[in-house]
């Protein structure tokens, strides 16, 4: 069956077919870069790898649209058809793309094959269809072959462009990930569709590009509609208690469950960070009694908190009735109001969010650190998420560590919680080692939490000889964990955690990021 092209009455013959075509162009490569950059915003949250999912899905996505841009040949002999049937394949594994993969990733542990398939798949669907479309401008109107590559090329990269933008500002911020995704499949079948039927050669082709692309179109909306029960349900069976609250911050994703796995008597809260613990409501008090006390021996009226935007390091740092004031820097502001206002979260914080003497500042740590000139501080502490990303591992680089001295007063401290000696060694030690190179006097310590395991912190100050592992004689009572013989027991480790040799983390060598995931991998 041949195509026809029928001229326009009101342009001269071909151009209103021609401009149609390259507004398709234009869609195409929107939507392309648009379905890439979900790819790679779903596996940052998912896996927190950002470089690697970032490499995985450009390197796949060119080579496949090289294969695409090859299997498109034989196609070209009847370029209509054709282009109508990728924009439609391309909507329907686009569209399907973020729930199939989030899917994949909650039940069926599949994640990083899958993932790899729909890259190949859609970077083969948008390779096919450059030569389709310059087929058909050049059946609308022939011409030197460079002009016409020339003509789709400029539309094609302005399409990136308003792609690439509209993905962060528009979309994401406002559909969310996967209502977004759809939509943006929309826009491929509109454009298969619109294209389909203004060039058709007759009736019957173009009702089945409408009856096609309907359908598709119904079951787009379908998949948008019930968008939330999909993710609520995929996101439960990523936990063990039942999920009480879930939202996503501009930042992360932020969870809170609720459970009693050792009878009703024990009640369990738990809020996870993209998927990583930060505490249990059962041993929480553990690790910041161990975070908190140990560095506040000694001067500790002015006191800086990095993180801890649950407040609970806070809590501990409060309890000090000789504290005149606490500056708590955390990125974001969703999980301070979060532990403010969400009463499962703020019974535990006893309050310390909302203490007079407390300042919080919503700003990253790093350039907070980096731009402050105040009056120094007699304790900081870093309660800084798990360096599992080239964003938080900055955080415990030898810079960030030097820009920290600069806020400390002569006699202050700085502990860092440090992850876990026993299942990340080698990140543990890192932490060691880097704040020896940036110039502090280091005490290593463990506690044992049983939600997290063994886990470590590093005490450091910049005079004198290494600190002393005690508590204050200001130290509050009631203290359930912490105590100077726990404390003179946690600067002892046995010869399965002793220390080892490890680089230092820089800001172009973030060598802990390197450490922690090798460390967890089995876990």
């Amino acid at each position: 069956m041949s195509l026809s092209f029928p001229a326009l009455p009101s342009l001269p013959a071909g151009r209103a077919a021609r401009l149609l075509v390259l507004a398709a162009v234009f869609v195409c490569a929107a939507c392309g870069l648009v379905y890439e950059l979900a790819l790679v915003t779903l596996g940052s949250y998912l896996l927190g790898n950002s470089i690697a999912q970032t490499s995985l899905v450009i390197a796949v996505s060119m080579f496949a649209m090289g294969i695409g841009a090859v299997l498109a040949k034989p196609l070209t002999a009847r370029p209509l058809r054709a282009f109508v049937g990728v924009e439609i394949a391309l909507a329907a594994v686009g569209g399907a793309s973020v729930p199939a993969l989030y899917a994949s990733f909650a039940w069926l542990h599949l994640y990083t094959p899958m993932m790899l398939l729909v890259t190949f798949l859609i970077g083969a669907l948008v390779g096919a269809e450059i030569p389709l479309l310059m087929e058909l401008l050049q059946r609308l109107r022939r011409q030197q072959a460079s002009l016409a590559v020339a003509d789709i090329n400029a539309v094609d990269y302005v399409g990136a462009l308003i792609g690439g933008l509209a993905f962060p500002f528009v979309l994401l911020p406002t559909l969310g990930l996967l209502v977004g995704t759809v939509a943006t499949a929309a826009l491929n079948v509109l454009a298969a569709w619109t294209v389909g039927v203004a060039l058709a050669g007759s009736g019957r082709q173009r009702a089945l590009v409408t009856g096609i692309c309907g359908a598709l179109a119904v079951a787009l909306g379908a998949t948008a509609v019930t968008a939330d029960a999909f993710e609520m349900n995929a996101r439960q069976a990523l936990y063990r208690d039942p999920i009480i609250h879930a939202e996503r911050s501009d930042y992360q994703e932020i969870v809170v469950t609720r459970g009693a796995p050792f009878g009703p008597e024990y009640d369990d809260v738990r809020l996870f960070l993209d998927g990583d613990l930060q505490f249990s409501s059962l041993d929480e008090y553990r690790y910041h009694e161990m975070l908190v006390h140990p560095a506040m021996n000694g001067t500790h009226q002015r006191v800086l908190i990095l993180g801890g935007g649950d407040g609970l390091a806070a809590r501990e740092v409060l309890r000090y009735r000789s504290v005149s004031a606490v500056t708590l820097v955390d990125l974001d502001p969703a999980v301070v109001s979060l532990a403010r206002s969400f009463e499962p979260v703020s019974s535990l914080t006893s309050g310390s969010l909302q203490d007079p003497r407390l300042t919080y500042v919503a700003d990253d740590a790093f350039s907070w650190v980096r731009d402050y000139s105040g009056e120094p501080f007699d304790v900081v502490i870093a309660d800084f998420p798990d360096p599992d990303s080239t964003a938080l591992a900055k955080l415990y680089s030898v810079e960030n560590y030097s820009m920290i001295a600069r806020l400390l007063a002569p006699s202050g401290r700085l502990v860092v919680q440090s992850g876990s000696p026993f299942f990340a060694p080698d990140a543990f030690w890192s932490v060691r080692r880097t704040l020896d190179e940036a110039g502090y006097r280091t005490t290593p310590y463990q506690a044992d939490v049983p939600s997290f395991g063994n886990w470590g912190y590093v005490l450091a100050s910049r005079s004198g000889s290494a600190p002393e592992l005690a508590l204050d004689d200001r130290a509050p009572g009631g203290l359930r964990y912490a105590s100077d013989a726990v404390l003179a027991a946690a600067a002892s480790f046995p010869p399965d955690r002793a220390e080892r040799p490890t680089s230092i983390t820089t800001l172009l060598d973030p060598a802990i990021l390197e450490y922690a995931r090798k460390g967890w991998v089995g876990y």
